[in-house]
């Protein structure tokens, strides 16, 4: 077999999930939370049509 061509071992383990949350979980029944990033605090809002803002 040529060296050039080796197969790529294939992977048999799945990528992790994302973590789920649900916006209500954050939200808790407000319109807004902070989350603090790196040093750096954003807010991120609820919209009357329920829409999401990130606003740094």
């Amino acid at each position: 077999m040529n060296a050039k061509h080796a197969p790529v071992p294939e992977r048999n383990d799945p990528a992790p999930a994302a973590p789920l949350l649900h916006s209500r979980q954050l939200f808790g029944g407000g319109r807004e939370i902070l989350i603090e990033h790196q040093g750096e605090l954003y807010r991120l809002q609820l919209t009357r049509n329920g829409k999401l803002i990130l606003i740094k």
